[in-house]
């Protein structure tokens, strides 16, 4: 969708000042945990959730422009997203519209009577029907598929049937139905290639693998997976147990979302206890201190440039992660405050480029903005 009025526009950059001024860790699974950079972290976030409902709404049932990951087989391969994917065909690639639909369910969940949760009620519903989802199914599951949308999408999948899951609502059941074969295949393949992988994939794009762990992790403690959990658990720390003086001022390249150096962090916060994550990231990543967390926002030079446009969603993860950095480390840590700190800034600047004005960020940055501001990753 592309929202370049002034009401949206200035929508957002008050969402972004109030996110900013309320910028705190929520508290992880263990316990309530205090620190002076955030007296309340169990505060919710205030902000408008329209703009970033719209921003869904104004892309999963619009198919073009697409870009498509579809290898040809035969000639009888050939065929429109729509005829493809019929769930999943909108917001300009697959993984787009899986997690756009994540976004508005989650949406849904927190603001079942806002004057856009019909729309929003009726788009899900529309393309998540059990015939649909049936179709997707039979698209992945090919042999011939088996890398598709590996990791990036098959985790966004996982959190869709996730918050689906969690969504009260008299609609979600037969959704949840419909696509749990899906999650049970994306969750085998993610389980089969990590135990495959000899050495972790540190890109800042669609084919990390810690963020997609992350996510993956996070479903499988949902819903009662002990068995994906267990393998995801033991190939992070065997991939990243190890890390040792990740150096951030190498990062960005040019055209990252994601943080490599972070994400493992925040993966690793997810399985290790308090004390052994202090420890180990006080050697995989030494340049952040009590004083500094080494990172500054970032600003793309051009956001119709959809790569280009990619630097803005990692202000949103980066600020993500380096909550839950802080969440994973004692409460009486020196470091946490540099992190939150550091967050907040990078929050504040990502928040305010999701203003739809371009298509090329618009189609999925309001998926990382409700991550962060909703804290998705931190167990709410």
């Amino acid at each position: 969708m592309r929202s370049g009025s002034q009401r949206d526009r200035g929508r957002f950059w008050v969402t972004a000042l109030l996110f900013a001024g309320a910028c705190r860790v929520a508290a992880p699974a263990s316990g309530p945990r205090t620190h002076p950079d955030a007296p309340s972290m169990t505060a919710p976030r205030p902000f408008d959730a329209a703009p970033f409902a719209r921003l869904a709404l104004g892309c999963i049932e619009r198919e073009y422009p697409n870009k498509l990951a579809h290898v040809l087989a035969d000639a009888g391969d050939v065929g429109t997203p729509r005829q493809l994917t019929p769930a999943f065909y909108g917001c300009f690639d697959w993984h787009s519209a899986v997690h756009g639909h994540w976004l508005l369910v989650r949406l849904l969940r927190r603001e079942p009577n806002a004057p856009w949760a019909d729309a929003a009620r009726a788009a899900v519903a529309r393309n998540l029907s059990a015939p649909n989802l049936a179709a997707e199914l039979a698209y992945m599951a090919r042999p011939d598929r088996a890398g598709f949308e590996r990791p990036y999408g098959l985790a966004w999948l996982l959190q869709l049937g996730a918050e689906l899951r969690a969504w009260d609502d008299p609609s979600a059941a037969a959704m949840v139905t419909a696509i749990a074969p899906l999650e049970r295949l994306s969750a085998q393949r993610l389980v089969e290639w990590a135990s495959k992988l000899t050495h972790p994939v540190r890109t800042g794009e669609h084919s990390q693998s810690a963020f997609a762990f992350g996510l993956a992790l996070d479903w499988a403690r949902a819903t009662g997976d002990e068995s994906t959990a267990s393998v995801i658990e033991a190939r992070a720390r065997a991939l990243y147990g190890g890390d040792r003086g990740c150096n951030l001022a190498f990062e960005p390249s040019g055209q990252d979302f994601l943080s490599p150096c972070l994400a493992a962090a925040d993966l690793l916060r997810r399985v290790m206890p308090a004390q052994e994550f202090a420890a180990w990231l006080g050697a995989a990543l030494p340049g952040i201190t009590e004083h500094d967390a080494g990172l500054e926002p970032v600003v793309p030079a051009d956001r119709s440039d959809g790569k280009l446009a990619h630097l803005d969603g990692l202000n949103l993860s980066r600020a993500w992660m380096l909550e839950g950095i802080a969440a994973g480390l004692p409460e009486d840590d020196a470091r946490r405050g540099a992190l939150l700190r550091t967050a907040g800034a990078h929050a504040k600047a990502g928040i305010a480029a999701t203003d739809g004005a371009h298509y090329e960020g618009a189609h999925w940055l309001g998926t990382f903005a409700v991550y962060l501001v909703t804290r998705r990753g931190l167990g709410n």
